[in-house]
């Protein structure tokens, strides 16, 4: 699966975030609050989305809608998957080591860590 930029991946959040497909405006709405927003811009991100296969539109009337064809948990496991073998050599502790490098965990963070672990080996 191909790395969504950045721009484009604003869009998607708000896409998956809905629980219905949305229109350009509905897009803009929700993310008026973040910044700017030019609908030009918007509609050139979500064609090129659609080209790429993570999007399908559907024209109901004058208004197209929007929907993901790539599942969010689908595509944040491939893109944490990417990040971990590129940046830290595949091993999981190094990432959380880079991560908490010189904090340290909580008690309640080592807790959920445990219960992750714990979880995964089939332990109780």
């Amino acid at each position: 699966m191909k790395k969504i930029p950045d721009a484009e991946l604003e869009l998607m959040m708000v896409i998956w975030d809905s629980e219905q497909p949305v229109s350009r405006m509905d897009i803009e709405r929700k993310m008026e609050n973040h910044r700017d927003v030019v609908p030009s811009t918007i509609l050139s991100l979500l064609s090129r989305l659609e080209k790429r296969g993570f999007l399908r539109k559907e024209k109901q009337g004058n208004v197209n809608y929007y929907s993901a064809l790539v599942g969010k948990a689908e595509y944040l496991q491939a893109e944490g998957q990417r990040v971990l073998d590129r940046m830290f050599g595949s091993s999981l502790k190094n990432f959380v080591m880079a991560l908490y490098d010189g904090r340290g965990l909580s008690e309640k963070e080592i807790e959920e860590l445990r219960a992750l672990i714990d979880e995964q080996t089939g332990q109780k």
